[in-house]
């Protein structure tokens, strides 16, 4: 069973975290979470007043949609054709 004190500090207190703490979180600088908020694509933010602040339930759900089994980009076999690659 895991301690407490083992936990991030993101989960021992509240769930949300700043730009800067969930780009730390997430291993992207502040400059990466900031742009991606404006051209989209990042995870999931809430505004609390006029400050911006992330929940931990969503850098993970962000983060697990980019997993990944491998480097290599999926190759496309058409329709029918039953190679294997």
């Amino acid at each position: 069973m895991q301690k407490d004190h083992d936990k991030p500090a993101s989960r021992r207190g509240s769930p949300f975290l700043n730009t800067a703490q969930a780009a730390h979180y997430l291993g992207l600088s502040r400059k990466t979470l900031e742009k991606l908020r404006v051209i989209g694509g990042g995870p999931k933010f809430r505004r609390h007043g006029h400050h911006i602040v992330y929940h931990i339930d969503d850098l993970d759900a962000w983060s697990e949609e980019r997993a990944h089994h491998t480097t290599h980009a999926p190759v496309h076999v058409p329709e029918g054709k039953n190679e294997h690659v």
